[in-house]
């Protein structure tokens, strides 16, 4: 039986209690998450060294880093060296986008090597499979698509970002209005194609029980992406976008129908003013399905520093409810992204993350800024620096300029907490 499965019978699963340790939460109310959609486990039955994560309402907000080579650059070995740092800096998913090389061996490997859940976008196969083939992604069948998804899932993968919210209608859509960026989902790009060039409807769309019946069978989550989601802030929050939120929202019904868990994807560049609009929408839609955002990113002028303009949005966004959050690098519209472009990616992510679970009062998130403040005032800095999001690089940055007291070199001799505390112990003095 699937997670979901096991919480409407009332069984509270190994994976279940493992989250709720992690969470510091009580396992009924993880089990009880499930078993109405809000919360969601990945964990592909065939993922034997899986350290299960929950996703979803009242959880940490969790984030993920993206590895995977292009057509361009990359190999097993550049993508084993960004999985290592990934996790190194706290992500907790990551996701295999690999479009060149060896796509198989390259996933096989870092689900050999990776313990925290692990997602793809099997339509990538499929596609670049139908290229070396037939030479079209066009060209690729049904077949193809479904077999690639059955793949992926006997392999292992935790959860699955397919398209099926990519629809002749959306696509109408997308033509009466016209965009600034068309469609920037590679996912969606691919699928757009299949549909103009064979005249017939998504094959995700059209044969969803396919779909639900190979997630069924491997407990694969499924992370209905968004095909038509904002490329720029001129795009946002559009009928072609709205289009597809409204086709996501009834598969999701139709995936808890039939015992399969599911979350959704969101934008994309959108603005800061519309992203609360966004989440609220997606929640009532989608009848609070755990949201899953890239950034976003709240303007398009970023280049070379998106991680933070998608740290930005991502703060916000899962300030007002988004449960997961796909990390943006610096490279993001640049180039493919390099270790140290994941390591920016994850903590600016995280930072995001924890920002927004202080804000809706995630347990334990606000104690951990408490005990880093207490130890500022002690001019603790081993404890500052072990409190840190990544304790090596806070050292590194302490010991950057030395100073000769007990304060750091920015401010010297004359710290505000130091001066403050001696002043507070002299008795004040009569007038």
């Amino acid at each position: 039986m699937t997670q979901l499965e096991l919480a409407r019978k009332g069984i509270i699963s190994s994976q279940m209690q493992a989250v709720a340790e992690q969470e510091k939460l009580d396992a009924e109310l993880i089990r009880r998450g499930i078993a109405e959609g809000n919360i969601v486990i990945p964990a592909n039955i065939k993922h034997k060294n899986l350290k299960p994560v929950g996703i979803g309402r009242g959880l940490r907000t969790k984030v993920n880093a993206n590895l995977g080579t292009s057509s361009d650059y990359g190999s097993i070995e550049t993508e084993l060296e960004k999985l290592q740092v990934a996790v190194d800096c706290g992500a907790d998913t990551v996701m295999d986008l690999s479009t060149g090389g060896d796509i198989p061996a390259i996933r096989r490997s870092v689900l050999k090597s990776c313990s925290v859940p692990i997602g793809t976008v099997p339509v990538y196969q499929a596609g670049i499979g139908a290229i070396r083939e037939y030479g079209a992604i066009i060209k690729m069948s049904v077949d193809d698509i479904f077999s690639a998804i059955e793949e992926h899932a006997r392999d292992g993968v935790d959860f699955v970002t397919v398209h099926c919210g990519v629809t002749r209608s959306a696509i109408a859509r997308l033509k009466e209005q016209g965009r600034v960026t068309d469609v920037v989902s590679r996912g969606g790009a691919f699928m757009v194609g299949w549909i103009l060039h064979n005249g017939s409807e998504n094959p995700l769309y059209e044969y969803y029980d396919r779909l639900l019946e190979i997630a069924r069978e491997y407990d694969v989550t499924l992370s209905l992406g968004d095909g038509m989601r904002p490329g720029c802030l001129a795009d946002a929050t559009d009928r072609a976008q709205i289009e597809e939120l409204t086709v996501l929202g009834e598969l999701v019904e139709r995936a808890w129908k039939a015992g399969v868990q599911v979350m959704v994807e969101g934008p994309g560049h959108v603005p800061l003013n519309q992203i609360e609009a966004n989440v609220k929408l997606q929640k009532d839609i989608c009848k609070g399905a755990p949201f899953y955002v890239l950034g976003p990113l709240v303007t398009d002028i970023g280049a070379g520093y998106d991680h933070i303009t998608g740290a930005i949005g991502g703060a916000v966004a899962a300030a007002a409810g988004a449960d997961f959050l796909c990390y943006v690098t610096p490279s993001e519209h640049l180039s493919l992204p390099d270790a140290e472009d994941v390591r920016q990616g994850v903590v600016a992510s995280r930072i995001a993350a924890h920002a927004a679970d202080i804000a809706k009062g995630v347990k334990g998130a606000a104690e951990w800024d408490l005990q880093m403040a207490k130890a500022r005032k002690k001019l603790d800095w081993e404890e500052q620096i072990k409190l840190s999001l990544t304790p090596d690089y806070s050292r590194k940055v302490h010991k950057k300029h030395t100073s000769s007291g007990e304060a750091c070199s920015m401010c010297g001799d004359f710290c505000a907490m130091k001066l403050v505390s001696e002043y507070l112990n002299v008795p004040m003095q009569k007038c």
